[in-house]
């Protein structure tokens, strides 16, 4: 190869080499931002989320309805999430179903409601697995207040359905 060749092949495979090592700071920066904001929206899920949704579940549980809620804000392997189960139960409705209502923390949304209200067989409808995002808010403005209404909400709708 002549001379111009091989300093126009060094310049090229030296400003790709400088490039990649750019792009990778860029990578590791965004993912170290990333991780930061996961845990964020662990923490609201956690210190403002949870506690509602505990408070709720005393009640449902003093009225006599099984009631159940999950933690997943310490898992690093997912997105956080909380989670409140519930089955009414009633004389007329031994065999509801159980629904649920879940707050996750989603990168691109914030904190995502989502809730999946099952009817009881018993009443004649259809019960499907699908479930509604009932809300979406961010990180940064979840409040006590909001998460009641999403959950007085969730509560109402499974009382209607069964």
């Amino acid at each position: 190869m002549h001379a111009d060749g091989s300093e126009k092949l060094r310049s090229l495979l030296q400003a790709y080499a400088e490039r990649k090592a750019k792009a990778q700071q860029v990578t590791a920066a965004s993912h170290a931002e990333d991780e930061r904001q996961r845990r964020a929206g662990g923490d609201i899920l956690r210190t403002v989320v949870r506690p509602v949704l505990e408070e709720v579940l005393a009640e449902l549980r003093n009225a006599g309805h099984d009631a159940t809620t999950r933690d997943h804000t310490d898992r690093d392997d997912a997105y956080p999430s909380v989670a409140l189960s519930f089955t009414p139960r009633a004389a007329n409705t031994p065999d509801a179903l159980s629904s649920a209502i879940i707050f996750r923390y989603d990168p691109r949304r914030g904190i995502v409601v989502q809730r999946d209200v099952k009817p009881s067989p018993r009443r004649g409808k259809v019960v499907t697995m699908s479930g509604d995002r009932s809300g979406t808010m961010g990180v940064d403005v979840v409040s006590a207040a909001w998460v009641i209404t999403k959950t007085l909400d969730f509560v109402e709708a499974v009382l209607k359905a069964n």
